[in-house]
């Protein structure tokens, strides 16, 4: 199996904020923290997804200084966050007002882009099937039309990045000072063949790493034909199977030996400390430039349908250039504090995964530190911390 070498990431990583330079990527973990660059946030109320979103949300855009100078002429890569599965339905509920981005959100940054002068827009998305389908085919088994997405802008490309999809090989992304949980990712060239990334993820509670946001957004990136239940010993599979639960969550297996091994296979196979590791070393070897947190509709108690699931509207858009940063406003934004560590809510079973990508130099998420354009944050806020205190009430109260 072929593998291209990233090696433009660290330079693409100096734009619009997403990164540390160059200098400080050869630094210790431990010294990269102090440095962490931050970048402005903007955030704003929005009650629907109707006709009042696209003007807010190119308001939001104006205020970080405009798309245009981050995606004009360039090749702009999306990654969508479809957990679950199409079929997976909190109710009666579409999925866009539940745990995926709504379409309709997604359909009005892309026409965005495309007005702004971007080249090229992909929709990518590691998106389970045994038959290793077309992403559209993702798509249309959720009801949505992927003509919505080829209208919205003048070049557009789906790509499913559980595989090799269109390309014939994978992209190695090295995680600078050697990486927390693995030293380098073996992920779907689409990901390097890009020159803006962009991450879209509801603002919603997770059960493995306390909240999802953006950053939660990159673990999907990783190929369960690497990475998942049926890859091989040696070698990539041919088609993906599975799931990431005995790489990524537990570690009772290591990749192929095509892929890089564990920096420490002795180290602890909770999942608690495992992902919030992955993504943090993802974030660092694939930066983010840009990042939308869809909370105009979304849930509380989870990243997918199920018991114990809540539907909530918390009626706010975020958006920043820095995913930590964004991501530590987004917490402030549901009432949690981005300076927790484990043990403390929303990180109860878990380490905060914004502090180990803070470690490893990609962003700051001290919010004395981050300027927020926007009405004040406490005037947006959803009580999602609230809701949290209520489910365990009713936990305990079912076990007495």
């Amino acid at each position: 199996m072929q593998f291209s070498n990233h090696r433009s990431i660290t330079r693409r990583a100096l734009l619009a904020g997403a990164g540390a330079t160059v200098a400080s990527l050869a630094k210790p973990a431990r010294s990269l923290a102090s440095n962490a660059p931050t970048a402005r946030v903007a955030l704003d109320r929005c009650r629907t997804y109707g006709p009042e979103m696209l003007p807010i949300l190119s308001k939001l855009f104006d205020q970080l200084g405009g798309v245009g100078q981050v995606v004009k002429g360039k090749t702009v890569a999306i990654k969508l966050n479809l957990n679950g599965g199409p079929t997976s339905r909190l109710g009666h509920l579409p999925l866009g007002v539940s745990h995926w981005p709504h379409p309709r959100l997604i359909c009005a940054m892309m026409h965005l882009f495309d007005k702004a002068g971007a080249h090229r827009i992909r929709l990518l998305e590691s998106a389970w099937a045994t038959r290793a389908d077309p992403l559209e085919e993702h798509l249309l088994e959720a009801n949505w039309d992927p003509r919505d997405f080829l209208s919205a802008a003048r070049r557009v490309e789906f790509e499913n990045t559980n595989f090799t999809g269109h390309g014939r090989k994978y992209s190695r992304f090295k995680v600078p000072s050697g990486g927390l949980l693995f030293p380098a990712y073996d992920l779907n060239q689409s990901y390097e063949d890009c020159d803006v990334f962009v991450s879209i993820a509801k603002l919603k509670d997770h059960s493995t790493t306390g909240i999802t946001l953006c950053m939660k957004n990159l673990f999907g990136m990783t190929p369960l034909t690497i990475y998942g239940t049926g890859a091989g010993a040696d070698e990539p599979s041919r088609l993906p199977s599975g799931s990431r639960l005995p790489i990524l969550h537990y570690g009772q297996r290591q990749p192929p030996k095509s892929a890089l091994p564990e920096v420490d296979p002795k180290s602890s196979r909770d999942d608690g400390y495992r992902i919030p590791r992955a993504i943090a070393d993802l974030v660092a070897a694939r930066p983010v430039h840009l990042s939308i947190l869809d909370g105009v509709h979304s849930m509380a108690g989870g990243q997918n349908p199920g018991v114990g699931i809540d539907p909530v509207s918390p009626g706010v858009l975020l958006v920043g250039t820095n995913v930590i940063s964004t991501a530590a406003i987004g917490m402030q934004a549901m009432n949690y504090d981005p300076m927790a560590d484990r043990g403390q809510t929303p990180f109860e079973t878990c380490d905060n995964k914004l502090r180990l990508a803070e470690d490893l130099g990609a962003g700051t998420r001290d919010p004395n530190k981050i300027e927020v354009t926007g009405p004040p944050v406490r005037e947006v806020m959803f009580d999602f911390k609230a809701l949290r205190i209520e489910r365990e009430a009713r936990r305990k109260a079912r076990k007495g």
